[in-house]
């Protein structure tokens, strides 16, 4: 490189930094403001870090969720302990913590109940919200206090939240209250500032994967989420599997509609998104009519009544047919994939109905299988070609479901990397010795960071690819690789075995193999290896995932690797509450160091408001620091620094006469 060429790139970075204090001069226009602004930041970079809360796994459980998200794992309660210690009995702080959680609802009981003293209680609940509040906002800044605050009442929260405890203004402070409940407002004043506790209590909330699927509200909980304003999201398998499906893509839809109806969990689409599943209980009715499914009757029951119960069961068994067809059109094509041995129809000797799998015949459990061709069993009839191509317009033309998979994609990824901890749902393909599994996907062989990478990029080309329509029908194949391939990092087995699972009764061909990840996951020095190779090399690193129950009743520690890696997935979903013995797990990571928090089951909201029932959750340390973690040690105080950095530099064009004041 010659010089002329050298000197041209040093004037064309001059002029990009010129450029770039220009742009900065705008919002501080003069040394004033700059040296003003430098002031506040440094000063930020020393108050204590939000507090930040993991979940996972949550599975539709929209009930539970939304009462941990109002209760914050059980901060908010802490709290009011600390704040009010023995000066209220249990019963008053039980009460205190449900007015903050559901506010209009108890409010409404107790009014009810004692309609002559209620505005003596609202004025004494407002005293003490104030004082949660005032506990709750001590590690913000005024300014991001102020924001959160309702427009309605900011001056007023504001000023009752820096009161002094002596004092000459005591009167005035007690006529604020007075005049809010004279003029009818109490209900609502309680109703925001509760709303605003609740904000302050967590900072940031990260959800480790799998919203969807099992439990009936999973459109319920993406509406609250994105109600949230510090949000990630890494994507679960079955995340992923929506996602697909949203795209259009045919195998994914079938693989959403049999688990749906697996779980009769019709709610979230015919109620929450408006699929329209006339279509498959008409095609279900009409090719299955004297076959009672039995193998398919849903795992849950909900309201359904038996006639009901008859039809979903055999809508499951129509879409799971059509699915097994779609994913061996995919296996056929994609030979990178290396998932020849999930063609499982053709393996079928239809005369005697058994199945060689691995050289070794199972009987099969079913002998109906009016749309499949003997000859060609793989192949769709003409009435399946039908449904599925509605279901794809369904599914495409939703808005409400477009919108939930937008967000997912605009907040979401496989992984993240956030104050030295490194998030993914479920694990990293390993080889049995514990080195990085490398894995041929179309023609590339990637492993570790690069093969996470190359999946979350081909995923959102499976969505948002529209000019390229081969690299977006691949996008589109690999999110459904991503949910059942025996190398996806959100699987994390051999094999997704529901053929056998349906039609096979010996047990011993339903196992699927987990990759050696699961098992090395105890060993610290495969941890370190996994974090090393994401760029994260601090001595107070961990990973924290989900995807896998952690079996506690039995005696499993979420913890492992000598406190390197914490999974978090303890059973959200009641389908999963058996093997847990718990229902699920909070992280929470604030300034004073690692908490675990184990929840019971929830029973409901009604039952949380009448009788003040909150979820009990069992807290375990896992690690405090000795010296309170601030903003400054934090992914959000290396951003703060580097604005310093540039509004110092601006100080000095300013001072150089590089830059003017705006103000001159």
């Amino acid at each position: 490189m010659n010089d002329n060429i050298i000197n041209q790139e040093i004037n064309n970075l001059r002029e990009l930094a010129i450029r770039h204090m220009k742009n900065l001069a705008r919002q501080y226009q003069s040394i004033q403001d700059a040296t003003t602004e430098i002031i506040n930041l440094e000063a930020i970079l020393n108050l204590p870090k939000g507090t930040e809360h993991f979940l996972s796994d949550i599975h539709g459980e929209d009930e539970a969720f939304l009462h941990v998200l109002k209760n914050a794992s059980g901060v908010i309660i802490r709290k009011i302990d600390d704040v009010f210690n023995t000066n209220l009995k249990a019963q008053e702080k039980k009460l205190l913590a449900t007015i903050i959680y559901y506010p209009r609802e108890k409010l409404k009981l107790i009014k009810k109940e004692d309609n002559q003293n209620y505005n003596l209680f609202q004025k004494k609940i407002i005293y003490q919200l104030i004082k949660v509040c005032r506990a709750i906002s001590a590690k913000y800044t005024r300014l991001k206090v102020r924001e959160i605050l309702p427009k309605q009442y900011a001056y007023i929260i504001e000023e009752l939240l820096n009161k002094q405890e002596t004092g000459h203004k005591e009167l005035y402070y007690q006529k604020i209250i007075e005049s809010i409940i004279s003029l009818n407002r109490g209900e609502d004043f309680i109703t925001n500032i509760s709303r605003v506790i609740k904000r302050l209590a967590v900072k940031r909330l990260h959800i480790i994967g799998d919203i969807y699927d099992r439990g009936p509200g999973a459109e319920i909980i993406m509406d609250r989420l994105m109600q949230h304003q510090f949000l990630d999201i890494q994507w679960g398998n079955h995340d992923i599997l929506w996602m697909a499906a949203a795209s259009g893509h045919k195998a994914s839809i079938a693989n959403v509609l049999r688990i749906s109806l697996r779980y009769a969990n019709l709610k979230t689409l015919e109620n929450g998104y408006g699929i329209n599943l006339m279509p498959l209980s008409t095609f279900a009715v009409k090719y299955y009519k004297n076959d009672d499914c039995k193998n398919f009757y849903p795992k849950s029951k909900y309201d359904y009544d038996d006639d009901e119960l008859q039809l979903i069961a055999k809508m499951h068994k129509a879409i799971a047919i059509i699915q097994f067809k779609l994913e061996a059109d995919i296996i056929k094509n994609r030979e990178s994939f290396n998932m020849s041995k999930r063609l499982l129809l053709d393996k079928v000797d239809y005369n005697n109905y058994s199945i060689n799998l691995n050289k070794e015949i199972f009987k099969l459990n079913d002998t109906n299988f009016p749309t499949i061709n003997k000859n060609n069993p793989e192949k769709l009839s003409k009435a399946e070609v039908i449904l599925i191509n509605k279901l794809v317009k369904s599914f495409q033309g939703n808005e409400k479901l477009q919108k939930h998979v937008n967000y997912l994609y605009s907040k979401g990824g496989i992984y993240l990397k956030h104050n030295n901890n490194l998030l993914f749902h479920g694990e990293i393909p390993l080889n049995e010795n514990g080195n990085f599994k490398e894995v041929n996907i179309i023609n590339n062989k990637l492993k570790g960071k690069e093969l996470l990478d190359y999946f979350d990029k081909m995923a959102r080309a499976g969505y948002f690819e529209n000019e390229n329509i081969k690299k977006k029908k691949l996008g589109m194949d690999l999110m459904w690789y991503l949910w059942c391939g025996k190398d996806s990092p959100l699987f994390g087995k051999d094999r997704m075995a529901t053929f056998e699972r349906y039609f096979i009764n010996d047990k011993k061909a339903h196992k699927e193999g987990k990759n050696p990840y699961f098992k090395l996951r105890e060993n610290e020095a495969v941890i370190n290896m996994i974090l090393k190779e994401f760029g994260l090399n601090n001595k107070d690193s961990r990973i924290i995932n989900g995807h896998v129950p952690v079996k506690v009743k039995k005696g499993e520690h979420p913890v492992k690797a000598n406190n390197r890696l914490v999974v978090i997935d303890g059973g959200f979903s009641k389908a999963y509450q058996g093997v847990t013995g718990i229902a699920g797990y909070t992280l929470i990571y604030n300034s004073w160091g690692l908490l675990l928090a184990s929840h019971e089951p929830f029973t409901s909201v009604e039952d949380a408001i009448k009788n003040e029932t909150d979820i009990r959750s069992s807290m375990i340390l896992l690690n405090k620091v000795k010296n309170r973690t601030r903003i400054k040690d934090t992914d959000q105080g290396k951003e703060i620094m580097a604005q310093i950095h540039d509004l110092k530099k601006l100080v000095k064009f300013y001072q150089n006469g590089i830059i003017r004041e705006f103000g001159e």
